[in-house]
């Protein structure tokens, strides 16, 4: 790409909102043009090529939807920062089926079932002027329809198996797989995601980008398949802080179809303005290692931790005091508590029923969790192929009783564990404004169970020397580790503390700017460009 080229077609693989809204307000390329390249860059690697699985529909309308925003960014200007900006979402967020897409997450037992309307979060992407490219692949039910080991992250019944970016075959994480897949190398400008207990942070860390679980309540999960009203929520995954926070400040807000957002504060931040570089002096950073311990993650790899200690270096050297450690009191009872996934099983099968009830329409006739379960049962060569059986995780969920006495002990000891004597209890104790940990720690344990924000960005990469691990051990499933896989750095805080955490995050990010130091590998990187599709038909 020649000096020209860039001035007036940004690179997509790295491409932000903010560099596209400029190009499109300059007339150097379209809407349409956007949407064409994106089109093209997914069929290069996402089935052919390297065969990533990242995306598993694409809109028909997308391109109509473009025309139109293009002609009214013409006559009228644009609405917002994603006015013209193609979106991917997950499979589980709900979109009209007039328009042309399946909501299924990832399970043929939902194909060609019928949404009652958009889901809210997509509401406001569409009053924003947001173009809904696509859906993107997800771990089957949000990775909620077997466990580890019976099923691995990234793969769903419709969409495969999808793998990461970085490494041939290499894990994606999940549930959020797919939409941080093509987050990571430009298949998309914005990609949402959900999270139940790690579903953002996890994928976006192993993805090399940045991703957004915000406090449970924030954004609306109306029309999002559910795991669990107590812990689900919707976040951006995009490859800066910048783009992220222009996309949480339009997705957040009051929604009367889901009661939990009616109690956030009654004015959303714009979260763009808390993007100071100098964010981090005077703040107070604490360091929960007993998370580590507790976790049995304690012998993390060596690099990881290496990594870790330099990156509590450049927080100290813009000004923020480490205290080292910060330990949640909770942290022992929340790695043996076996009340988390008991409330997330019990809330599967109230808030599922509800959705599948809710339907206008099933072909399938799917319409209960039991349904689900037989559906995968009757359909062996769709849901169940060699190796791909597993589904304890609904069938424990069909053998829950309601939300009975024990239901809500369990649910008020999570909430003592992540909030009161957890992520609350070290924040007040050490006098702290955030807490920080490698994604790989995993720091989205108590901030489920809190329901309470976590912010993940760029931090390494494994080296060249690294050890290749696969998952369970089987040399069928998705490499968990190899030379060049990426991990993250995470922030995190209580309850509606995002304005915060992005401007500690966004201070780290532009310090270091750690995604840049490394790319995909070759094939995984898509090679159409604006240039390729302006002025062509």
């Amino acid at each position: 790409m020649t000096e020209t080229d860039r001035s007036v077609f940004p690179d997509l693989y790295e491409a932000s909102v903010v560099e596209l809204q400029a190009g499109l307000d300059a007339g150097h390329f379209t809407s349409v043009d956007l949407v064409k390249a994106y089109f093209a860059r997914i069929d290069e690697v996402n089935v052919r090529g390297a065969g990533l699985r990242a995306v598993l529909e694409l809109n028909p309308s997308a391109l109509s939807q473009a025309a139109e925003l293009d002609s009214e960014r013409a006559s009228n200007g644009k609405r917002s920062q994603l006015h013209g900006i193609p979106v991917l979402l997950k499979d589980n967020i709900a979109t009209v089926a007039s328009e042309g897409m399946n909501t299924t997450a990832g399970s043929y037992s939902l194909l060609g079932s019928v949404v009652p309307e958009d889901a809210g979060v997509v509401k406001r992407l569409r009053i924003a002027g947001a173009i809904m490219l696509g859906k993107a692949n997800l771990s089957e039910f949000s990775f909620f329809r077997g466990t580890r080991g019976e099923l691995p992250s990234g793969w769903s019944g419709r969409g495969g198996q999808s793998t990461n970016a970085y490494y041939s075959n290499g894990d994606p994480r999940g549930s959020s797989s797919g939409s941080a897949i093509a987050a990571s190398i430009g298949l998309a400008a914005v990609t949402l995601g959900t999270e139940t207990d790690g579903s953002i942070i996890s994928p976006a860390s192993i993805n090399n980008v940045v991703g957004i679980k915000p406090t449970v309540g924030l954004t609306s999960r109306a029309g999002v398949i559910p795991i669990s009203a107590r812990h689900d929520t919707v976040g951006p995954m995009t490859r800066s802080l910048e783009d992220a926070a222009i996309v949480l400040s339009i997705i957040s807000g009051q929604d009367p179809n889901d009661p939990a957002t009616l109690s956030q504060p009654p004015t959303v931040p714009d979260f763009t303005k808390a993007l100071n570089p100098d964010a981090l002096m005077g703040k107070r950073v604490g360091v929960p290692r007993h998370i580590f311990m507790a976790q049995k993650t304690d012998d993390v790899d060596p690099f990881v931790s290496e990594a870790f200690r330099a990156a509590l270096d450049v927080l100290r050297s813009f000004g923020a005091e480490v205290v080292d450690p910060a330990n949640l009191p909770s942290a022992d009872e929340i790695s043996r508590s076996p009340h988390e996934l008991f409330v997330m099983e019990t809330d599967l099968k109230v808030d599922l029923n509800a959705y599948l009830k809710g339907l206008k329409e099933n072909p399938t006739g799917v319409r209960s969790l039991s349904d689900v379960i037989k559906f995968n049962d009757d359909h062996p060569e769709l849901e169940k192929p060699d190796g791909y059986e597993g589904q304890t995780r609904l069938m424990d969920s069909e053998a829950t009783s309601g939300r009975d006495t024990k239901y809500f002990g369990a649910a008020a000891l999570n909430s003592e564990y992540g909030r009161a004597r957890g992520i609350d209890a070290a924040l007040q104790a050490h006098k702290l404004d955030a807490l920080v940990l490698p994604t790989t720690g995993p720091p989205w344990s108590p901030a489920a169970l809190a329901g309470y924000p976590v912010i993940t960005v760029p931090l390494g990469f494994f080296p060249d020397s690294a050890a290749i691990i696969r998952q369970g051990g089987s040399a069928t499933r998705p490499i968990e580790q190899a030379p060049g896989m990426p991990f993250g750095l995470s922030f995190f805080g209580t309850a509606y503390s995002e304005y915060e955490l992005i401007g500690l995050a966004y201070a780290y990010e532009h310090a270091t700017r750690a995604r840049l130091a490394r790319r995909a590998y070759p094939e995984a990187i898509p090679k159409t460009q604006l240039r390729d599709v302006v002025g062509r038909v």
